[in-house]
């Protein structure tokens, strides 16, 4: 277990450090840098005054040499400033981070507690009306853009009935704490929930399916248990084990590709938060929000690789068991 541990750890660290060059290579490429962004704002800067800002802010570098400077000071602590918020790279992220996993952990509660259970309904019985009411749902909920979902909800709920914020998080001052905030939560975290509850119920029903069809169900429905039994004892363990892999990986996909609803809902949270770093050409801070999207995926993926030894006793973490 510890070794298996260690393997993944240094392949993530190594995962990790590639990407980060990656994502610094084409944040490099994008068009204007902080030099170009004070061009605009001083016309009365000159050639020489722009050639010293650029040796100032090391963009006359190579991208290697640029790179290396970051990571160094990156491994001390140091991540750099946010030209949009004026503070440090790591006092802005901290707040979107927790809006985020509070957004991301009821939305994928809520997704996995009704997707679940839907996919295993429709599979104990396939082909049937309610099998086909089942994937009905699954479908709409995939067809359905996510923008046009929470432009849908907010006109509802917000413009038509008024029982509800359209978005932000919370009344500036206000005194309520997290209830106060719970209520701006509702729309941006139904329009996640019904986005990805169809997927869920689909990847479940189809291994469910798969898993009913085994040799070791029919003996187990031979020795006369109950279908109960034979679907949550039997069934059900062994089917969770390819969703956890769909799972682990959504969990990564919701974390950064929450940017629409974010940004749809103006909820302050990590995908917002990264199209404004990207769009205002804050390159510290998209970078490290982007990879710390990727860490997210990751980290991820390794708890999934431990869920299939909890679901399954035959996966070992040693090579000769696997």
């Amino acid at each position: 277990m510890l070794r298996f541990l260690g393997e993944r750890l240094i392949q993530s660290a190594a995962v990790l450090a590639v990407m980060s060059f990656v994502i610094f290579a084409l944040i490099g490429l994008m068009p204007g840098d902080p030099v170009d962004l004070m061009i605009s704002a001083d016309p009365d800067l000159t050639s020489a005054d722009i050639e010293k800002l650029r040796e100032i802010y090391g963009l006359d570098r190579p991208v290697v040499e640029r790179y290396g400077n970051w990571l160094w000071a990156a491994l001390q602590g140091d991540f750099g400033f946010s030209r949009l918020f004026a503070r440090p790279v790591f006092e802005v992220l901290i707040p979107a981070l927790g809006h985020t996993l509070a957004l991301l952990g009821i939305s994928l509660t809520l997704a996995l507690c009704i997707g679940l259970p839907l996919g295993i309904w429709a599979a104990v019985k396939p082909y049937s009306v309610r099998d086909y009411a089942v994937n009905l749902f699954a479908f709409a909920g995939i067809s359905v853009p996510s923008f046009w979902l929470g432009l849908l909800l907010i006109i509802l709920f917000a413009v038509i009935l008024g029982v509800l914020p359209a978005g932000g998080l919370g009344t500036p001052g206000g005194d309520g704490g997290w209830a106060d905030k719970l209520i701006y939560l509702v729309l941006p975290a139904a329009s996640l929930t019904l986005a990805s509850v169809g997927g869920h119920t689909r990847y479940m029903r189809a291994s469910m399916l798969e898993t009913l069809r085994q040799d070791y169900i029919r003996t187990a429905r031979a020795k006369g248990l109950t279908e109960r039994r034979v679907v949550l004892g039997h069934a059900l363990r062994n089917a969770l084990i390819p969703v956890t892999t769909i799972v682990a990986l959504d969990f990564g996909f919701l974390f950064s590709g929450a940017l629409i609803t974010e940004t749809i809902f103006a909820y302050p949270g990590m995908g917002k938060l990264t199209y404004d770093a990207v769009m205002g050409n804050d390159f510290n801070l998209a970078l490290v929000a982007l990879l710390l999207a990727t860490l997210v995926t990751l980290v991820g993926n390794i708890l999934a690789d431990l869920a299939y030894a909890w679901l399954d006793p035959r996966i070992g973490f040693e090579g000769k068991n696997q």
